[in-house]
């Protein structure tokens, strides 16, 4: 092993990654601000005070025992609803006139079951607050009972019904894996397509920018739509295979329940995965290699999958956070599959309509700005 052609090859590495700039911020600035913000997110990030819907069944002297419930809930800085019965809690829940409810039953005081109710859409941030509910509700009992801490349950309204620890979580593993490979598999394409010089020579015809970003769109999204169903199928799907032989029996899928259609579900998932093309395709014409494409990750996806509620509750954020979640498409994708997996929501349902409004016009947008940036990124 020669010395000299050693020093050779790490001068040329230097040289190259000295003068490539985007690679020099993706070394040290990028780690730095994602870090920074996540810390920020944990530190600075608030549980907001919930409202809580009160059915109080209690009645006699053992009245006094849910006066003093609702007391401990109230001096814990949490305002207070009353309810006359637990549709009624329930209807309070789904309009967001409350958070969380508490269902104190006639029998409380010889040893009858507190239920805490949650909507059940957005199990982490029910979560939260849930457990700031049952901390004050369960102590303030256990005082005003002398006794041990009553037996707790939790329902929630909406929900598969599974035990399966999978299912809260699927809407925004779903959401965001589609997003991260589509946008990989558009950007590093669209950049050879450039780099190889087709799409310097499709410039050179009669073909205008926006046809050639709309045929790419078109020819890239249809491989996305075949991802998403190929996604979808495995995620909700399951097929048992028998022992054969020596093999023991397995399952090929996750298995994941979802309340509402599949097919409005794989609606949402594609128009994200839409979005996805256009943000690659726009995005690629700034780049001139393929781990530029890559750089983008850090500064355009793991924001998203920080604020848009995949990893923290966006209730939880820091207040000056909150706003930016408005401006990330994965937000409206990951709360549009949570009404459908979870809600069992439709079409008929003002925020669904909402969320696929947006993440139409996200796709539309992107593939708009790109065919006005493309030309001058022709290499």
């Amino acid at each position: 092993m020669s010395a000299r052609r050693l020093r050779a090859i790490v001068r040329r590495v230097l040289a190259e990654i000295r003068r490539d700039r985007p690679s020099l911020a993706l070394l040290f600035i990028a780690p730095i601000v994602i870090t920074g913000l996540m810390t920020y997110i944990l530190r600075e990030g608030q549980v907001p005070s919930p409202t809580v819907v009160v059915v109080n069944e209690l009645a006699g002297p053992a009245a006094l025992v849910g006066e003093a419930l609702v007391t401990a809930i109230e001096d814990a800085g949490m305002p207070v609803v009353d309810a006359p019965d637990q549709a009624a809690a329930e209807t309070a829940l789904r309009d967001e006139t409350a958070n969380v409810g508490v269902i104190l039953p006639a029998d409380l005081p010889s040893g009858g079951t507190l239920v805490f109710l949650t909507l059940g859409v957005d199990p982490a941030a029910d979560g939260v607050q849930l457990r700031e509910v049952q901390q004050a509700v369960v102590q303030a009992a256990a005082g005003a009972t002398g006794a041990t801490p009553p037996a707790t349950a939790h329902e929630t309204i909406y929900g598969t019904g599974s035990d399966d620890p999978m299912n809260p979580y699927a809407p925004a593993i779903v959401g965001f894996f589609v997003y991260f490979f589509v946008y990989i598999l558009t950007g590093v394409s669209f950049l050879r397509e450039r780099t190889g010089g087709t799409l310097e020579r499709l410039m050179a015809t009669p073909v205008t920018r926006g046809e050639v970003v709309t045929g790419y769109a078109i020819g890239f999204g249809l491989f996305a739509s075949i991802q998403v169903a190929l996604l979808l199928a495995w995620a909700l799907g399951t097929v048992e295979v028998p022992a054969i032989g020596p093999l023991p029996a397995f399952a090929i899928g996750l298995g994941l329940q979802v309340v509402g259609s599949p097919a409005l579900a794989y609606v949402v998932v594609l128009l994200l995965a839409l979005g996805a093309v256009s943000l690659g395709i726009f995005l690629s014409t700034f780049a001139r290699t393929e781990l530029q494409v890559i750089q983008f990750i850090p500064i355009v996806l793991v924001p998203q999958f920080l604020l848009s509620g995949v990893l923290f509750p966006v209730s939880t954020l820091p207040e000056v956070l909150q706003p930016l979640v408005a401006l990330m498409p994965l937000g409206y994708a990951v709360d549009a599959l949570r009404l459908v997996f979870i809600q069992g929501a439709d079409l008929a349902v003002a925020q669904l309509r909402l969320d696929l409004a947006v993440l139409a016009f996200v796709a539309v947008a992107f593939g708009v700005v790109a065919s006005l940036t493309i030309r001058r990124d022709v290499v």
